[in-house]
């Protein structure tokens, strides 16, 4: 798998900051840049609503009941169905 680069533009301030960090590290700037972008996605995919649902999806069980929405009183409080 080949890599492509891409140029950003980044403000001075930043850009001297992450090449701090860089070198405190002792890794090539890509390298830090790469890990900062991992560690973001990580973060976002942690807080994501998709997650949660997916954690939902993962307990939720199937009962073959397939009018749930249509018939939900019957389900909730045992009345007739229509």
């Amino acid at each position: 798998m080949g890599s492509e680069t891409v140029m950003l533009q980044l403000p001075a301030s930043l850009y001297a900051d992450l090449e701090s960090l860089a070198a405190d590290e002792q890794v090539e700037l890509s390298e830090m840049m790469a890990r900062l972008v991992e560690a973001a996605r990580q973060q976002h995919e942690a807080d994501s609503p998709t997650r949660a649902f997916r954690k939902i999806l993962e307990r939720a069980t199937d009962f073959g009941v397939n009018d749930l929405a249509e018939q939900h009183d019957h389900y909730l409080y045992r009345v007739d169905k229509r």
